[in-house]
């Protein structure tokens, strides 16, 4: 109800410029406007709105909150637009002004959002900010996912990669030009002992493609570290292959090439399984930069050298002798460290084309461990001036994946567990559930039609689990809790659409475009469910704000609920000639909402399940 709401503000606060004038002058001086603090009303028996702001007016204007709250009313009740948009507002508790809109405003809101694409949410750039609709279209660059070469992706690569595209996700659709960045650790340390191990123990793998397969490649990365922390001499070693390395030596930059390219394709098959776009920028694309960060650091004056490092102490942020921290930008042998590397990343992002990626919100999604580093870092970043006045630079922290036990997810061996081995058993397990339902059911359907269940419902239960969290927390990993045909699930909610696409196979026309007067509704469930559907451009819009995709998964499931309600005690194909319309509009706008809002969370949906 964006646009609705947004009406309702202006209203509201042109209203409240009328009956307090001079109170509205003294705002405006300040740069303000009287704030009718509209929200949505925490109960159905409050409305559709809440406007609060006559409580914040008493001290200023040495009135009691309900004689304001009684005077923006008489100045409403005097406005026809807004008896076109609401019935008689209700003064409630100390002041509270409750708003519910027209029963004929809601219809056509109906009305105008099926078979409209993007359900009543406005593009960014159709809106120039206030409360309704968020700030105007505005580029974006989305760091996340961001495994290491030579290492394969885990199940602690799961939630960068399903939270990131899913914001990824929401802010394209909203109009916002993204920019999807892997920032691979491609460089580095562990780049020398890996060459200078496999040197020794199989060569082919630095001069011959594919030699060896990313498992084994894991494990002589395993085998290099140890033999890096054990024996000095491979140590001096490899620090020398870095320096081979770094100098652009041609046998180096090939043996790194061939891994990085190894690791990449191992990469994109995990992505194209669970639908994921993403742009690589290594590390090592910010090489050039380096010595540019440590320049301007120096011309600002941030940069001071402390035991032969240069660093920036930080303000406000003090270790247990009490003395600032510092961040490390050189280290003390003249090599650069993650620090250094993530700072010319922000200055590029933030640089204007073709010096950098013209961006003015960078979000970075990685574990909460990395809070600190990142709080740091944008602290440096902001102090040398590399953020734009315009410009937004977050952390989008998120918890660990735990096992039954409440400790990180491990195999029954004590290992990470390979994220290419959970999605494989989230298929398996759900195309399990499957037959067993068929064979209970005494269907028969063909197999290419299990695989194409499975795969959806497999994967889908394993993204929904996790987006369904709120990220800043911990959340224990259960097969049997995601796979759950009942409860805040992804099958859950595939099937609520499943069950609206029966309707069509049984005759409900689903498709034709409804008039606002062919839509009748009277029973409470209908306007129940009028109210939930309406609720979408709101929740997205939030999503976009505050970056947390349990909002839209909580809405999606609440939506289902509240239809299921409807659908259960409401007769639809059976219902009356002057009701049918309506339901089936319902129908089809609920349908439509939860495809839109499962594909903002990456996850398609069955026509049958």
């Amino acid at each position: 109800m964006l646009r609705l709401a947004q009406a309702l503000d202006s209203l509201l606060c042109a209203a409240m410029e009328r009956a307090f004038p001079q109170a509205a002058a003294e705002a405006r001086a300040d740069g303000r406007r009287l704030d009718p603090q509209l929200a949505a009303a925490s109960k159905p028996e409050f409305g559709d709105f809440q406007a609060n702001g006559a409580l914040p007016l008493a001290k200023p204007l040495k009135q009691p909150p309900r004689t304001i709250a009684t005077a923006i009313v008489n100045e409403l009740a005097a406005d026809p637009a807004f008896a076109e948009l609401c019935l008689e507002p209700q003064i409630a508790g100390p002041g509270f002004i409750n708003l519910t809109l027209r029963p004929e405003r809601l219809t056509a809101e109906v009305a105008a959002r099926l078979g409209e694409p993007r359900l009543g949410v406005p593009a960014a750039a159709e809106v120039g900010g206030g409360q309704a609709g968020g700030a105007p279209a505005t580029p974006v660059v989305v760091d996340f996912s961001s495994p290491n070469i030579a290492k394969e992706m885990h199940v602690g690569h799961l939630r960068s990669t399903i939270i990131g595209d899913c914001l990824a996700r929401v802010l394209e659709f909203r109009g916002h030009p993204v920019l999807r960045l892997n920032h691979v650790g491609d460089w580095g340390t562990q780049f020398g002992m890996l060459i200078t191990h496999l040197k020794q123990v199989a060569p082919e793998a630095l001069i011959t493609a594919d030699a060896v397969d990313l498992g084994d490649l894991v494990a002589f990365y395993r085998q290099a570290k140890q033999r890096f922390d054990d024996d000095p001499v491979f140590q001096a070693t490899s620090r020398e292959e870095v320096v081979k390395l770094q100098g652009g030596d041609p046998v180096s930059l090939k043996a790194w090439g061939l891994l990085c390219d190894q690791s990449r394709r191992e990469f994109q098959k995990i992505y194209d399984r669970l639908d994921i776009r993403l742009s690589e920028r290594g590390e090592s694309f910010y090489n050039p930069y380096l010595e540019a960060v440590v320049t301007d650091l120096e011309t600002t004056g941030l940069l001071v050298t402390d035991d032969g490092a240069g660093c920036v102490f930080l303000e406000g942020v003090s270790g247990k002798d009490g003395k600032a921290l510092p961040v490390i930008v050189r280290k003390s042998d003249g090599g650069f460290n993650y620090a250094t590397t993530d700072l010319a990343a922000i200055r590029y992002r933030f640089a204007e084309p073709p010096a950098g990626d013209g961006a003015r919100r960078v979000i970075y999604v990685t574990d909460a461990g990395q809070a600190s580093h990142f709080a740091g870092v944008f602290q440096v970043a902001r102090r040398a001036g590399w953020i734009p006045a315009d410009g937004r630079l977050e952390h989008v922290p998120f918890g660990l994946v735990q096992g039954d036990d409440g400790k990180k997810l491990k195999t029954r061996a004590g290992d990470t567990v390979r994220l290419r081995d959970l999605l494989d058993e989230a298929v398996e397990r759900a195309g399990a559930d499957l037959r067993r339902r068929l064979e209970e059911e005494g269907r028969h359907e063909e197999e290419s039609f299990i695989t194409q269940v499975a795969t959806t419902v497999g994967l889908a239960a394993v993204k929904y689990a996790d987006l369904s969290q709120n990220r800043t927390t911990n959340y224990q990993f259960s097969f049997d809790r995601m796979l759950a045909l009942h409860g805040n699930t992804a099958p859950y909610l595939l099937y609520a659409v499943v069950r609206i696409a029966g309707i069509a196979r049984k005759g409900g026309d689903l498709a034709g475009k409804a008039e606002a007067s062919s839509l009748q509704f009277s029973e409470p469930q209908e306007w129940a469910l009028v109210r939930e559907l309406l609720k979408f451009d709101a929740v997205v819009a939030e999503v976009e704000q505050e970056l947390l995709p349990n909002r839209l998964c909580s809405y999606l499931f609440e939506l289902s609920q509240v239809f299921n309600r409807f659908y259960d005690q409401v007769p639809v194909l059976k219902a009356e000639e002057g009701a049918r319309p309506g339901r089936l509009a319902l129908c089809r706008l609920t349908a439509d909402t939860l495809r839109l809002g499962l594909g903002l969370l990456g996850i398609p949906t069955l026509e049958r399940m």
